[in-house]
């Protein structure tokens, strides 16, 4: 058996003109991970992560955390979706940044509409590509997984929409369902697979361990 952790980026900048840039405070959530990887032992053989800069900052993170230095494979199939352009199939005027809660809720209700219109075929956002080929970059990296690591500890970096595609391919979940798991996920949360040459077999999903203490009860956050 091998085992993989995929863990989701710290909070980024939602709301910001660059969300894809860690806040301080996920700045903070990626160390503490690391932290926690230390105190239980855990090492890892292999280090892996999606291209874009939430994904290389929270790594950092992880590794300074860890006290650890390591060289990570980049693979581009581990990148999110662009939210923008999902929203834009369902919402196509501008849509003004989210400053109390029920515009935060107006945001994920569009999101929400928009990512089930591009899983069902029926839209193509600008600039993405189909959920056919997105879902096809999520399973390429458990391919990966399997035939290069087995026996092995592997750590994952990566977003909510390919943590839970893979989740959701490997329950064999309906679209509605893997939305659901993609719109509540928490930031540096950890989604535990066990895998063997054939097949990956979820252990956990979503966990956040590491923020259990009630010096971090503000942060656990979903952005």
């Amino acid at each position: 058996m091998g085992t993989l952790y995929l863990v989701r980026h710290g909070q980024a900048s939602f709301g910001a003109d660059d969300y894809d840039q860690l806040s301080e405070l996920g700045r903070r959530q990626s160390v503490r991970l690391g932290e926690y990887f230390a105190e239980r032992g855990i090492r890892f053989d292999a280090l892996i992560a999606g291209t874009l800069r939430r994904h290389k900052q929270t790594l950092e993170g992880i590794l300074k955390g860890m006290n650890h230095a390591g060289e990570h494979l980049s693979w581009e199939g581990l990148n999110e979706y662009d939210s923008a352009a999902v929203i834009a199939t369902v919402h196509p005027h501008k849509l003004e940044k989210p400053t109390s809660p029920e515009t935060y809720r107006h945001h994920f209700r569009l999101l929400r509409d928009g990512l089930a219109r591009w899983m069902a075929g029926d839209a193509s956002p600008a600039g993405m590509p189909t959920y056919p080929q997105f879902v096809a970059g999520v399973t390429g990296a458990l391919d990966h997984v399997r035939a290069s690591h087995y026996g092995q500890s592997v750590l994952v970096v990566s977003s909510g929409g390919p943590i839970s595609t893979a989740v959701g391919q490997v329950l064999q979940t309906p679209p509605e369902t893997t939305i659901e798991l993609n719109l509540r996920i928490r930031n540096t949360s950890i989604t535990e697979f066990a895998f063997t040459p054939k097949r990956h077999m979820l252990v956990s999903y979503n966990a956040v361990p590491h923020l259990d203490g009630p010096e971090y009860k503000d942060w656990v956050t979903y952005a």
